[in-house]
């Protein structure tokens, strides 16, 4: 499995139902957590190393209603003590 993160902006007053669309509709969804900042949501999801993360933003989380815009963080080595 491979994480990566999304930094995601909602049209105004839609944030809490673009959170609830994600977490009840993405099956990739790990955590969806609201973020101060320029961004509103920042979501972790977990891939398939099969997935192609483009297509998953592309098709899967940016046709999410509410959503204006994403900013993908990809992963490559998680740290843990």
């Amino acid at each position: 499995m491979h994480a990566i993160f999304v930094m995601i902006k909602c049209d105004l007053g839609k944030t809490y139902d673009v959170a609830n669309h994600i977490v009840e509709n993405i099956a990739e969804t790990s955590e969806v957590y609201s973020v101060s900042g320029q961004w509103d949501l920042l979501g972790k999801f977990y891939l398939k190393d099969v997935n192609d993360i483009g297509r998953f933003i592309c098709d899967d989380l940016q046709t999410t209603p509410g959503i204006r815009d994403t900013f993908t963080i990809d992963t490559f080595n998680a740290f843990s003590a």
